[in-house]
């Protein structure tokens, strides 16, 4: 099944260049069947590039997805071209009486300041509330999953001395957990962060740590008391996402260490490899089954 996007959308044609099953709402509305409503809060920068990166993903599964572009209502874009976003995302306090089955909140590049400090978070709050009655499944990723675990459990993000950036190994902590189901033992996957979670946090707040890292620490978190699973690390990236970062980085004089076990010999003029892009549809496909299996046919239900 297919992908609902605008045929304008940039991700459309992408998406369908790369094989991925995209159908514009004019086709979808002709469909006999209730697709899942996902939201997608993109808080990045560079929206275009993010919201292709999490249709891709899940648009990969045999379900039929009407993905919902959200932006907090009042902040505005520096990075994003004001038509773009006129025509393809609806502020949240036009969003707010909707139902839906999931939602993604993303990261952003506010890690330095603290969560009050930021000049949407008033919003925010009101979002993840609302994420109590009116979505099925809410999946944080990044600073978006750290603001979840703020918000609903006073769980604190910590500085760390360097970025810790580039492809680490993480283990499988949870092979019987179904958001993990066909999950390797132990895999690589993309971090790209200066503040961590800490495993006695997470545990004194009762909730249970699915995936982590020896060398990064805790990776993703699931609380089903609030139907949510906070992902502090990139899955959805690209392959030469992380050779972006770098080289803007190097081109801007910040200091930054070449992102560890990316570049083949650790050689920033050879092309990255993808390692994880098998684990990234897996976990997003299995995010998509979990809410088919789990959501009321009738939306109006979502959240009682």
């Amino acid at each position: 099944m297919p992908i609902t996007l605008p045929a304008t959308l940039p991700a459309f044609d992408v998406l369908r260049n790369e094989g991925v099953m995209v159908m514009s709402p004019e086709r979808a509305a002709r469909q006999d069947i209730r697709p899942l409503r996902i939201g997608l809060l993109n808080l990045m920068p560079r929206k275009i590039q993010t919201e292709t990166q999490f249709a891709r993903l899940i648009g990969a599964t045999p379900l039929q997805i009407d993905l919902h572009l959200i932006r907090m209502s009042e902040h505005q874009t520096r990075n994003t071209a004001a038509e773009h976003m006129e025509t393809f995302y609806r502020p949240f306090q036009e969003v707010r009486d909707e139902k839906f089955d999931g939602l993604i909140i993303t990261g952003a590049p506010i890690e330095h300041l603290p969560f009050e400090a930021v000049t949407y978070w008033d919003e925010l709050c009101q979002v993840m509330d609302w994420t109590q009655t009116n979505v099925q499944s809410t999946f944080g990723v990044c600073w978006g999953g750290m603001a979840l675990a703020w918000h609903f459990h006073r769980l604190p993000k910590h500085a760390l001395p360097q970025k810790a950036f580039g492809c680490y190994p993480h283990r499988n902590l949870a092979p019987a957990c179904p958001l993990l189901r066909g999950f390797a033992d132990d895999f690589v996957l993309p971090v790209s962060r200066w503040t961590e979670m800490r495993q006695d946090d997470i545990d004194r707040a009762g909730l249970t740590t699915l995936l982590t890292s020896d060398i990064s620490g805790p990776c993703m978190v699931d609380d089903p008391d609030h139907r949510a699973i906070y992902l502090i690390n990139h899955l959805e990236y690209d392959s030469d996402t992380l050779k972006q970062e770098y080289d803007r980085d190097v081109a801007a004089g910040t200091p930054i260490h070449v992102p560890a076990n990316y570049y083949p010999d650790d050689d920033p003029a050879k092309p990255p490899l993808n390692r994880w892009r098998s684990h990234a549809h897996l976990l997003y496909g299995n995010w998509i089954n979990e809410i088919y299996q789990t959501t009321p046919y009738d939306p109006a239900r979502i959240g009682r």
